[in-house]
């Protein structure tokens, strides 16, 4: 479906949580080094539940490794600096969202070099940013929605419940 990047992230829960979103969507998973934890993390393992086995987990040295595995991707870099609306953008299958660690984000350079890529989330008032777990599911939620859930159970729970 959809590649998440996660550049230097630094808390294990959230890297957790995304794996699970990852694990339930279809999505690969990718890990730019230096990771704030270890993959063998108490906290990483038990936030992802047991759902490790469902995702493809790919550790990257950079950044550049991640671009070079596949020149003609389309990446796009989500940020509180974007002019842009993450829903204002045409996402499709393959596409790579990219994240920044969770105490600063992207790096400026990478930014600047990516200006009509980058993608923000409006939020209310005085907040600086939403939780990364969340941005990254509010991200991929909106790819599945404009592709049309891409073969995804459309029927929920709610629907296979048997009322009385």
């Amino acid at each position: 479906m959809f590649h998440i990047v996660l550049v230097e992230p630094e808390i294990p829960q959230n890297a957790g949580n995304i794996a699970r979103t990852c694990a339930a969507t279809g999505c690969d998973l990718h890990l730019v080094k230096p990771l704030g934890f270890e993959l063998d993390d108490r906290k990483l393992k038990r936030a992802g539940l047991d759902y490790w086995h469902l995702v493809d987990v790919h550790v990257h040295e950079n950044f550049g490794e991640v671009e070079a595995q596949d020149p003609a991707a389309r990446f796009f870099f989500f940020t509180t600096k974007a002019e842009r609306v993450y829903s204002d953008a045409e996402l499709r299958p393959g596409d790579y969202f990219v994240f920044g660690k969770e105490t600063r984000g992207l790096e400026e350079e990478l930014l600047v070099r990516h200006r009509q890529t980058c993608l923000r989330m409006p939020m209310a008032g005085e907040s600086r940013s939403l939780n990364l777990s969340n941005a990254v599911a509010v991200a991929v939620n909106e790819g599945l929605r404009q592709n049309g859930f891409c073969g995804l159970e459309r029927a929920g729970a709610l629907h296979r419940l048997k009322w009385q």
